[in-house]
């Protein structure tokens, strides 16, 4: 590996474009991984990004750092790919460790990266370019600047976009499309989702949105109305209870606190939606069922003492547990960033798709497992009855 660590050695610095580790020595863990140059403080950094099936890490390293931790992945990758301003150099490994790297003269020219945070991103709706509703919320001033203040939410808009556009082949083009927004409180995203899909990509769709709010849903109506979006419409109501439409192509439920992610959850597996798309918030029912004497769980009672800690392990076990009983219904599961933490706590996003049938057996196997973890902690999560309520899967209330 003296040869690779040279290459990065010489490479990781300010003309240094980008590079992709792929081709993994096992099928599970860490399936590919992505480097690019950031600047953070008027210092280089490279941000390394991997990626498993169903998520993705980020971390950001100075130069040396950087090259150490890429060649701890060169160990379980047989190619990379790295460019600079200048070249161009495919790493290949053997099976039996043999390294040969083969470099290239890049063609044309090829500009330094911008560095900075704050760069001027290619972003999905552009600074500049004057943009209706985000001028009404706040966001965005008549001749098409972002609101210093409001940065922050134009960077969230923009990322939840890029996830509805990854998803984009999911979704037919020749019918009306059926979205239904779960709490969609001031609906930053829920016009956001109208004006990508219709304005700009000119699909077909009709978008609901739920509050329980009625001042900020009679608002968001009014907003509907002004911009002549004929298919977007918001409701009064309660996730639970709704009934208002029989089949639905999408749900997307952000923030809505505890049991109505799960409600939601239930309510778009029920309705057989391709695509699902959830920030969940506010995770307390596990938390609550973690002070029962004798679970499983009293094995972690020393750390989980500390409040804060214990909070979180519920709110991350209640999430894990979302995704799998996603899986377990049929889809195609992914827990992903949605936005740094830096920006806000409330940063994982489940994504999911649906999928064709998974092998019964490696189905069932998977199922087994989940309901040993459930039966020892005792707990009896809300989607799991919403999805099964019949079973007796769980532990006892």
């Amino acid at each position: 590996m003296e040869t690779i660590k040279k290459l990065l050695s010489d490479i990781l610095n300010i003309e240094f474009v980008q590079a992709v580790l792929s081709n993994p020595r096992k099928k599970e863990g860490i399936l590919k991984v992505k480097v690019r140059p950031i600047e953070k403080k008027g210092n280089l950094f490279f941000k390394l990004e991997s990626f498993t099936k169903t998520q993705a890490f980020h971390e950001n390293m100075d130069p040396i750092s950087g090259r150490d931790r890429l060649l701890e992945y060169m160990e379980e990758f047989r190619q990379m790919q790295a460019s600079t301003v200048h070249m161009n150099y495919t790493v290949l490994v053997s099976k039996k460790g043999k390294v040969t790297i083969q470099k290239k003269a890049s063609k044309g020219s090829v500009r330094p990266v911008e560095l900075s945070h704050n760069r001027s991103k290619k972003y999905i709706l552009e600074e500049g370019i004057p943009v209706p509703f985000l001028q009404d919320l706040g966001v965005m001033t008549k001749d098409g600047k972002i609101v210093h203040s409001r940065f922050d939410k134009f960077r969230q808009i923009n990322r939840f976009l890029e996830f509805i556009e990854d998803i984009l082949p999911k979704l037919e083009k020749d019918r009306e499309i059926t979205i239904l927004d779960f709490g969609c409180g001031k609906s930053y995203l829920t016009f956001a989702m109208y004006y990508y899909l219709h304005v700009l990509k000119e699909y077909d769709i009709r978008i609901i949105g739920l509050d329980l709010k009625s001042d900020v849903i009679h608002h968001c109506n009014e907003l509907s109305r002004k911009y002549g979006y004929d298919k977007l419409e918001f409701l009064v109501g309660d996730i639970a209870d709704y009934e208002g439409v029989r089949e639905v192509d999408m749900v997307v439920t952000l923030h809505a606190c505890d049991t109505a992610t799960d409600f939601a959850l239930a309510k778009a597996v029920g309705w057989n939606a391709k695509v699902i798309l959830s920030v969940p918030c506010c995770q307390h029912e596990l938390n609550g069922q973690m002070q029962r004497e004798g679970a499983g769980y009293d094995k972690l009672a020393p750390i989980l003492d500390y409040g804060l800690l214990k909070e979180r392990f519920a709110a991350l076990l209640t999430d894990g547990l979302r995704a799998k009983y996603l899986e377990q219904s049929g889809y195609e599961t992914q827990v992903l960033e949605f936005i740094d933490m830096e920006h806000t706590p409330k940063n994982l996003l489940i994504r999911a798709v649906k999928k064709g049938k998974t092998a019964q057996a490696e189905n069932t196997a998977k199922t087994t497992r989940l309901d040993e973890m459930i039966k020892e902690l005792n707990i009896h999560p809300t989607l799991e009855q919403l999805l099964y309520p019949e079973s007796d899967k769980g532990g006892t209330l």
